[in-house]
């Protein structure tokens, strides 16, 4: 009796000899995120998870490599003007969506128009930059793009435009630019088409063969990616052989048990990821900066850092990789519960009941400890917290309003391009408040006036100063108590090859970029 190896190679060998062609197995790659995918539609992304799709379905007219640089995607070069307000983009005459119609300047053009008519996610990036008209198709292959006024981080902040095919979304566009079809259907040029989203529990997506930007050896044919946060689902998958690639937020105890396992070699990457306790400035008792400072000194920086999630130290807002940048003199920020209670008795509402809230996404275990320290500390200096584990969409939902966001938050901020604004305006600048990654609600004019400045002076060295400055007048107003910069970390089978960290976003995980090396 023949065992099934032998039947099975039999059929084979049967199947090749009467010319059949062979079928050859898939690269697939499966990867656990701790956060559910808030939306598909370029024109509505935000977050981390938002743009670890979006990277994949659809591509800009240029994108961000590891060492931070802008190269080119859809365009081939570009040309910036003596005055830096006006930027021409010539597109790959090969450049073409996934149906196969080429890409045009008139499909940039309404791609920017519906982003800036939208105003939602990237959107904000652009205020008082680009306006409709702001974009204009100079033929059918080159576009331009003439800015309100100088914007100095302007190049770098273009691969947040991911270019839209503009004749599919027009006939799709109902009532509400097409909002309603792009929830669940891509119109882009990107090196991967979806194939499914169970919108709580898996996202999965495909090669497109016919990708103008072509493919190299061993491609990646299809990417699952599995919606958990659970430890145990995790050593599960990888036990079974399931998973290929964890995310970058599991618990430490996770990483050692996969090292365990031969199939997976750790990364560690340093990053510019920070990871802050944003504290409401506009909700009481957080409104007074007595009680964030004490918050603040009641933070256990060295136990989050070296214990339950270990990262690098983070003295502000700015993390140390934007090197020119930095502000170097900032104090480390200190844990000492004495002067954490000096500073309370000296807030408005000292001799009072303190309470506040602290939000952190529910089922990541080192969050929920952080919260738990936290807990602790705060109420040995006379503070009562209110533990609040939240969905990742519902802490987003809750931060649209300042009486429902909470005093404390545990949240995430990566930059949304590679440049020191990106860490400043998206965060702290009035025009950005009521999103996730603006829960202090600062609405601070000083504030505003020196991103202001920096955003428009084109001089290295005066734009730098006022960093400087800004990371001084933050730590001041004690908006966050800065917790660490992320190592990125992941467990990633060892017959993957490609991953590299991009200061931008999760660009990182463009899995065009990828291959199967066995």
């Amino acid at each position: 009796m023949m065992t099934k190896t032998q039947l099975l190679l039999a059929t084979a060998l049967s199947a090749l000899a009467l010319g059949a062609a062979p079928a050859f197995a898939k690269n697939v790659v499966t990867m656990n995120t701790v956060q559910i995918f808030g939306t598909i539609d370029p024109a509505k992304i935000s977050d981390y998870t938002d743009y670890m799709a979006s990277v994949n379905l659809y591509d800009a007219l240029v994108t961000v490599n590891a060492k931070g640089e802008i190269v080119p995607q859809l365009a081939e070069s570009w040309t910036v003007s003596d005055d830096a307000k006006e930027v021409i983009y010539k597109i790959r005459d090969d450049a073409k969506f996934s149906d196969g119609s080429p890409v045009e300047a008139t499909d940039v053009v309404y791609s920017v128009e519906r982003l800036l008519k939208i105003n939602q996610g990237p959107a904000n990036l652009f205020a008082g930059v680009l306006k409709a008209g702001s974009v204009v198709a100079v033929d059918a292959k080159t576009v331009k793009f003439t800015l309100e006024k100088t914007f100095a981080p302007f190049l770098a902040t273009v691969p947040a435009i991911m270019i839209l095919n503009a004749d599919v979304v027009k006939a799709n566009e109902g009532t509400d630019d097409g909002q309603t079809w792009l929830a669940d259907n891509v119109a882009g040029a990107g090196a991967y088409k979806l194939v499914s989203w169970d919108r709580g529990a898996a996202m999965v997506i495909e090669r497109n063969a016919d990708y103008y930007g072509g493919w190299g050896e061993k491609p990646i044919d299809e990417v699952r990616w599995i919606i958990t946060n659970d430890e145990a689902t995790v050593k599960s998958m990888a036990a079974s052989g399931e998973l290929t690639m964890t995310s970058s937020a599991q618990a430490p105890d996770t990483y050692t048990s996969l090292a365990q396992n031969e199939r997976f070699v750790i990364r560690t990457e340093p990053t510019q990821t920070v990871f802050n306790l944003k504290l409401n400035t506009k909700l009481a008792p957080t409104d007074d900066i007595h009680v964030r400072k004490a918050i603040a000194l009641a933070t256990d920086y060295d136990t989050i850092r070296s214990t339950i999630f270990p990262g690098g130290e983070l003295n502000g807002p700015l993390p140390p990789a934007f090197a020119t940048a930095y502000a170097e003199d900032l104090p480390k920020p200190a844990y000492d519960l004495e002067a954490a209670k000096a500073e309370l008795a000296q807030s408005k509402y000292a001799g009072q009941p303190i309470k506040v809230s602290l939000a952190y996404v529910a089922g990541l275990k080192f969050e929920e400890e952080i919260a738990l320290l936290m807990q602790a500390n705060l109420e040995q200096i006379g503070v009562t917290v209110e533990v609040q584990p939240e969905p990742w969409n519902r802490i987003t939902e809750l931060a649209a309003k300042v009486e429902t966001s909470p005093n404390i938050a545990e949240i995430f901020f990566s930059p949304t391009y590679p440049s020191p604004d990106s860490m400043f305006f998206t965060q702290y600048h009035s025009s950005a408040a009521g999103t996730w990654a603006s829960l202090e609600w600062l609405q601070d004019a000083e504030v505003d006036k020196l991103i202001d400045d920096a955003r428009a002076t084109g001089d290295v060295a005066k734009q730098a100063e006022l960093y400087k400055q800004l990371q001084h007048k933050i730590v001041g107003l004690a908006a966050d108590a800065f917790l660490l910069t992320q190592n990125e970390q992941h467990a990633i089978d060892k017959c993957l090859a490609g991953y590299e960290y991009v200061p931008m976003q999760s660009f990182q995980y463009d899995f065009h970029n990828y291959s199967w090396t066995c």
